[in-house]
């Protein structure tokens, strides 16, 4: 039998491309996470000449459509990610000849990074003129991903610390306003503040800017009623994102809590210091773990600065730091531990309990491994080592049901009302 070699396939030829000269003319539609992160991050990428839209639709005919293209047993936040894609390509509000999608890659060992042979597979079958782009930093999907120069990169970082602490004071402020509305009339504001801030080049404004947000947050007139405060830690997607959390801030500022949040700059300085740590404990990536260790000492300095005028200002609880983060890690898992949201969700729980919020939703994908073994794997040693900490991980599926989920946290609450009494 004479061997035959097997022909090199053009991956290249099987989906579409994004190239540069698609920039200004195609619509580029991005999954909704943050809402009020993403309202910045889309401006930004706005001034760089991209067309972009983050996906508001939601509700079971979202989820529907992602499980006609994704196995059940597939991560959650992919068939809600995929869901929403599809749904809003069929609405005909776009130009489908016309309109791309991104993602994001870590281009860790999750699941998550390989959401773009997911979303291929799916446009493909009915949407196949539809390019998907990538935006990693981890040299994934060459050819097909944003090249962002250094000034959009930083303009990105401003945006999620400005994020951040518009997040963090909504909702240290929120449960207590004594005119509802009065919150998010001032973060809507803020966000478009913060948007003209960007537009003048904020480089060295990062003190006047922080500074005008926690003033517009304070001068909101307040109880002081004590009330449950509920961390929420887990998986990024479902930690963050009302489709994939069931609306889960909502329903807890619904039974009169106050949710706490974790930045969104955590998980990206996470993303960097693994990159550092792998060099340090496996040897690997030893050039690019210089300039990741730059990188992190840029964004964790800033970071620092954060939380420095937070603490002055004294009416917010200041954002976690990160090295502290590192420390609480320490004690429960090694950092080595990096699939998924690996030892940070459990660095995460320990900064909670530390500062006075016990109670945590631990939210995660119903049969992500990493977020159950580093979330839920490490709920009993937390409570080991903080005796206030009251945690119940929720899993989030399609088959799962609100109201299932929202009793488990009920139950919790149970708990954390009497220990507030106590």
């Amino acid at each position: 039998m004479t061997y035959e070699p097997k022909k090199t396939v053009d991956f290249t030829e099987q989906y579409p491309i994004f190239t540069p000269e698609m920039k200004g003319e195609y619509t580029i539609l991005v999954p909704d996470m943050l809402p009020w992160h993403f309202d910045l991050l889309i401006h930004v990428m706005r001034q760089n000449g991209f067309k972009v839209e983050v996906l508001h639709n939601e509700g079971r005919a979202v989820i529907d459509e992602g499980l006609k293209h994704v196995h059940n047993d597939t991560c959650f936040p992919a068939l809600c990610v995929i869901g929403q894609y599809l749904d809003a390509l069929k609405s005909g509000k776009y130009d489908v000849n016309k309109t791309a999608v991104l993602i994001t890659q870590t281009g860790g060992g999750c699941r998550a990074s390989n959401y773009i042979p997911l979303i291929r597979k799916a446009l493909r079958a009915e949407f196949p003129n539809v390019p998907v782009i990538s935006l990693n930093f981890s040299g994934l999907e060459k050819g097909n991903a944003l090249a962002p120069d250094l000034k959009f990169l930083i303009k990105l970082a401003y945006s999620i610390f400005y994020g951040d602490v518009i997040m963090t004071c909504f909702n240290q402020t929120k449960p207590y306003e004594l005119q509802d509305g009065d919150c998010a009339a001032v973060r809507v504001r803020c966000v478009e503040e913060m948007k003209r801030a960007l537009d003048d080049g904020s480089f060295k404004k990062l003190k006047k800017n922080t500074r005008r947000l926690l003033e517009a947050f304070a001068a909101v007139p307040v109880s002081d009623e004590k009330k449950v405060k509920v961390g929420i830690v887990g998986e990024i997607y479902v930690k963050y994102s009302p489709l994939g959390n069931s609306h889960l801030e909502e329903f807890l500022l619904s039974e009169n809590c106050e949710p706490v949040v974790p930045a969104l700059m955590d998980f990206i300085l996470y993303c960097v210091i693994n990159n550092v740590n792998d060099a340090k404990f496996y040897g690997i990536n030893k050039t690019s773990a210089i300039l990741f260790k730059f990188v992190y000492k840029w964004l964790y300095r800033k970071q620092k600065k954060v939380i420095a005028l937070m603490k002055a200002h004294g009416r917010y609880e200041p954002l976690h730091d990160f090295e502290h983060l590192r420390r609480c890690a320490d004690k429960v898992i090694n950092q080595g531990v990096k699939m998924g949201e690996g030892w940070l969700i459990p660095a995460e729980m320990a900064a909670l309990a530390e500062t006075g919020t016990g109670n945590i939703v631990c939210a995660q994908p119903f049969g992500c491994l990493p977020n159950h073994i580093a979330g839920k794997g490490a709920t009993r040693v937390i409570k080991e080592l903080y005796e206030n900490a009251n945690i119940v991980p929720v899993d989030y599926d399609p088959s799962a049901t609100r109201v299932n989920q929202e009793n488990r946290i009920k139950l919790m609450l149970a708990t954390a009302r009497e220990n507030l009494k106590k």
